[in-house]
């Protein structure tokens, strides 16, 4: 079991920067692949960013060129750096954490945090 706490979320207006974070506990971390998804109201949660366990990271679609994901495998933590934020942003931002072993995956979910641009 992992459990992922993320925080960092909040309103901040067009042009601006946030940083979410998101800590993991329960397992060993630097042994899952991190993604960042988001979720706007009335549309369905996709993909973000991922980061691999050897650091290879990737971007979906708009968030290309201003969101960086980075990982801290000795604080357990993976972070979500937005910049440029704009108001197509405003969604919910869930972490997940996931695993293949032996061909058994494992995935798990944060409980979101939410990020508002708006001015």
């Amino acid at each position: 079991q992992v459990q992922l706490v993320e925080s960092g979320g909040g309103l901040v207006q067009p042009g601006g920067s946030l940083r979410l974070s998101c800590v993991a506990s329960g397992s060993i971390f630097s042994l899952y692949v991190m993604e960042w998804y988001r979720q706007a109201p009335g549309k369905q949660r996709e993909l973000a960013a991922g980061i691999t366990t050897g650091g290879t990271t990737t971007y979906v679609g708009s968030v290309k060129g201003r969101f960086t994901i980075s990982r801290d495998n000795a604080e357990n933590t993976v972070y979500l750096q937005m910049n440029n934020l704009k108001p197509e942003d405003t969604a919910v931002y869930y972490c997940k954490a996931t695993k293949d072993s032996q061909g058994q995956i494992f995935a798990y979910w944060g409980q979101g945090t939410q990020v508002t641009v708006s001015s």
